[in-house]
């Protein structure tokens, strides 16, 4: 194959990534914008809504340790098609549930379809490493700034069908099917997750790696560090940033939605930007940068006086926030016979901080408020900017001390 054939092989598999993480924002953001409709058609408190998410919560985190396995086994694209699929019946049998009043029915599809959700996540997420290092360059940010860009297509889009008084079977059921639809054709374009030598035989790994003992390897924990520490920051925002803007400064709901915009914006333009600042600047740097970044914007956000400087606050945050989980899904992979274990590692670690740490924050925001709670997200932060070393790219020639079978 020509150079100019290969190198639109791989710009087509970029595009075919990108578009799987659209995909994977668009689905996430369309079920959470009807979360209101979920919580009034079942007549839920508070504590039981959370319930019902943490059960799903905790089917991704089941199949995220599970998903380098399938990776090695079945490939990344096949690992997608399967992980979306049961990540759109599981939300589709959820709905279903809603309709029928079916609390328990709910919880089962939403465990079901975050298990689907775990596995498209991570398997995305390898397809991605595969194509950023066939191009020589840094473009994890660009893809996670598709789901961000996909999370608001979702999002505009539920908030159109609620509007309009779309029933929640009819949106998520037609937004499903197209999202199936366009994942099975985006998968197509991606590349082959072991590279093919020009004699036509696929190149096996000289080890296959242990995925027990990667939970072992020193350098994959404190890389998974720095990817928790940037998931608890993100989610943390997510969950708590507006209400920590109304009861902080006492204003409207509507400028609290402001404040996780200027959040969610600051955060999107620097992914987009990421690419561009690590090819110029390099690995480290730009994760320094980011961790001083975040520390420093919710320090301003959660103890300045007035309103303007917090929202300021909040840019520096959304700055912050933006580079830590993709870089450092980028630095797990940096040798790729042992990426789909590593990455497995690093994915749980991050996901578990996601979904568990901003709960744990809002039981501390009972007794300090929202605002301060949020400065609990710094000690997390602090020890990560210390163990960014370990993220520190690593020639592929390096032998590697994961040799043995599981």
């Amino acid at each position: 194959m020509s150079t100019t054939a290969t190198s639109a092989r791989v710009r087509l598999a970029a595009a075919a990534v990108f578009a799987v993480f659209v995909l994977s924002g668009l689905t996430f953001a369309s079920w959470a914008s009807r979360l209101p409709a979920v919580r009034d058609e079942l007549d839920l408190q508070p504590d039981a809504m959370g319930l019902v998410l943490l059960f799903g919560a905790m089917g991704s985190l089941l199949s995220l340790p599970l998903t380098g396995r399938v990776v090695s086994a079945i490939g990344s694209r096949r690992t997608l098609i399967l992980g979306s699929l049961t990540a759109a019946l599981g939300m589709g049998a959820a709905v279903l549930a809603v309709t029928q009043g079916s609390v328990v029915g709910v919880g089962a599809g939403l465990f079901v379809s975050m298990m689907g959700y775990g596995s498209w996540d991570m398997a995305m997420n390898f397809a991605g490493t595969v194509v950023e290092r066939a191009l020589s360059r840094s473009i994890m940010p660009w893809f996670h700034a598709g789901f961000s860009g996909g999370a608001v297509l979702g999002a505009a889009g539920g908030t159109v069908a609620s509007g309009n008084g779309i029933a929640l079977p009819v949106h998520l059921g037609v937004t499903l099917v197209l999202v199936v639809v366009a994942v099975l054709i985006s998968v197509r374009g991606l590349l082959p997750d072991v590279e093919t030598p020009a004699d036509g035989t696929p190149a096996e790994p000289a080890h296959k790696p242990s995925f027990a003992r990667t939970w072992l390897e020193g350098r994959t924990l404190l890389i998974g560090m720095v990817v928790l520490s940037a998931a608890l920051t993100e989610g943390a925002a997510n969950d708590w940033l507006a209400l920590a803007v109304v009861d902080g400064f006492d204003v409207p709901n509507s400028t609290g939605a402001l404040g996780f915009t200027v959040f969610v914006v600051a955060m999107t333009v620097m992914r987009f930007a990421g690419t561009w600042l690590l090819d110029r600047f390099g690995r480290l740097l730009v994760l320094r940068l980011c961790t001083g970044f975040a520390i420093v914007g919710l320090a301003i956000f959660g103890l300045v006086p007035n309103l303007p400087l917090a929202l300021a606050g909040a840019v520096l945050w959304g700055f912050g926030a933006a580079l830590g989980f993709p870089v450092g899904m980028s630095a797990a992979t940096d040798d790729p016979r042992h990426a789909a274990a590593r990455l497995s590692v690093v994915s749980t670690l991050g996901y578990t901080a996601f979904l568990i740490g901003p709960p744990l924050l809002g039981l501390l925001a009972d007794h300090i408020g929202y605002r301060y709670a949020l400065l609990a997200v710094l000690v997390p932060l602090v020890i990560s900017l210390l163990v960014l070393p370990a993220a520190a790219p690593v020639p592929q020639r390096e032998s590697d001390p994961v040799t043995d079978a599981a």
